[in-house]
């Protein structure tokens, strides 16, 4: 059944072709030939209709492809506008053990830079905002996709900020071409989970960050909604930076929870005093393999303990099972503890990033290059911040909880959940903010 619109097709053009010969043949033989003027008349009407036939065959086919024509061009003078979107795929990295293996990995290296260099702590943080803080909400445009990594490369100022962002953003592309020798890591996902280990490093909590971000691709111009690279120096008004964090849809709560962990991080940075990286915090009495010997040690005398125990605060005639101070004893542990199996601290000690919100008001730009942030949470216009400012100052576990959630979601902004059980589960899920938390008790 399919065969017979061929062969009419075919016959039509074959009787079309048989009629402008014959036609062009009448035309030829016209002063030769004794026919009738009847016939030849015939002959003509017959020779006209097959060339009209032919005419709207041919009239067709050109219309049709100029308007083809005229319609392609149109579509590449007149694209319409490529909504950016951040694709989220958890499973990305499939195998558990290769996933770990490479956040391992990019958090030692993240901590091996900051070891040597402490100033760049907050610049990782910074970066990790600024990425994010890219998406708008209307459009949907934007967000954490690593290209925070390209405007800064690009950036063509020379200021000290912007060189400390660049030398961030190179360790960054060391570690995931390193990381490519074992495993794999985007850009996205290491911007996001670098900004984590800056606040881990010295001494803030571990702030959850979700994995399986699609970075930009290499050819794709940077966002037009990417927040000015100085948004966080103080030099922008700060009206701007209000509209920065609106924009991507925030509230104030939450910008009030990044804002004074930025403001923590970089005071806790700068009150912790520059000692060796390389220095290791276990005690070291002996160089390896060599035996001690009771004469290289000093022999305590009765002075000796007496005076030991007076600064202790307990008399010969009492016992005393609590050890106060701390000389830097080390407990033994193959992996390294908690807290330093990727690097040792920034400090010593672990300060609570609430202090600097509860000391908020005290602020100076001789403690911290983020001073601005002061007077800006704590301005007449923005009365829901000065509110959980001093929420936050008092309230520690409070503090902690709402960074951890708001560092989280802001970097997810505007992701979109692809793959499988997550595509289904959590594709088009509307957002939940910090105000719309359960937990009234730590309120």
């Amino acid at each position: 059944s399919t065969q017979y619109p061929i062969v009419n097709t075919m016959t039509s053009f074959r009787a079309t072709a048989i009629a402008i010969l014959l036609s062009y043949s009448a035309s030829f033989s016209h002063g030769f030939s004794s026919c009738p003027v009847a016939s030849r008349s015939a002959v003509t009407s017959s020779s006209a209709l097959s060339m009209e036939s032919n005419n709207d065959r041919r009239t067709f086919l050109t219309e049709s492809v100029l308007t083809l024509t005229a319609g392609l061009t149109a579509a590449t003078l007149n694209p319409t506008p490529a909504s950016a979107r951040v694709f989220l795929d958890p499973a990305m990295y499939g195998d558990q053990e290769l996933r770990v293996s490479a956040v391992d990995s990019l958090r030692e290296s993240v901590r091996r830079a900051l070891l040597q260099k402490p100033t760049l702590t907050p610049y990782f943080l910074e970066m990790a905002l600024l990425d994010s803080l890219s998406f708008d909400v209307e459009t949907n445009g934007g967000g954490p996709d690593g290209s925070i990594i390209k405007a800064v490369m690009t950036s063509k100022d020379t200021d000290a900020h912007t060189k400390a962002l660049q030398e961030c953003a190179t360790v960054l592309i060391d570690a995931k071409k390193n990381l490519k020798k074992l495993s794999s890591i985007t850009i996205a996902d290491a911007v996001a989970l670098a900004g984590a280990e800056a606040v881990n490093a010295v001494g803030g909590p571990i702030l959850p960050t979700q994995l399986g971000r699609t970075e930009a691709a290499a050819k794709a111009p940077i966002p037009a909604s990417m927040p000015p690279l100085n948004l966080f120096t103080g030099d922008v008004d700060n009206e701007i930076v209000a509209d920065t964090f609106r924009t991507a849809g925030l509230t104030e709560r939450e910008m009030t929870a990044l804002l004074g962990c930025l403001l923590g991080v970089d005071s806790i940075e700068k009150a912790t005093p520059e000692g060796s990286w390389k220095e290791s915090s276990k005690p070291k009495f002996r160089e390896a393999g060599k035996i001690g010997r009771m004469s290289d040690f000093k022999k305590l005398t009765d002075e000796d303990i007496e005076a030991e125990l007076a600064k202790d605060g307990v008399d010969d005639d009492e016992e005393s099972y609590t050890v106060s101070g701390d000389d830097g004893w080390y407990i033994a542990d193959t992996f390294g503890t908690a807290d330093t199996r990727f690097g040792k601290s920034l400090n010593k000690e672990k300060p609570e990033l609430s202090t600097t919100l509860k000391n908020l008001a005290k602020t100076s730009s001789s403690s911290t290059q983020y001073s601005w942030v002061s007077g800006f949470l704590l301005s007449k216009d923005l009365p829901t911040a000065q509110s959980w400012v001093v929420k936050y100052g008092s309230k520690p576990l409070l503090y902690e909880k709402d960074l951890k959630v708001a560092y989280n979601a802001v970097t997810q902004l505007g992701a979109e959940y692809t793959g499988g059980k997550y595509e289904s589960l959590l594709k088009n899920k509307k957002r939940k903010t910090l105000n719309d938390d359960e937990l009234e008790f730590l309120r």
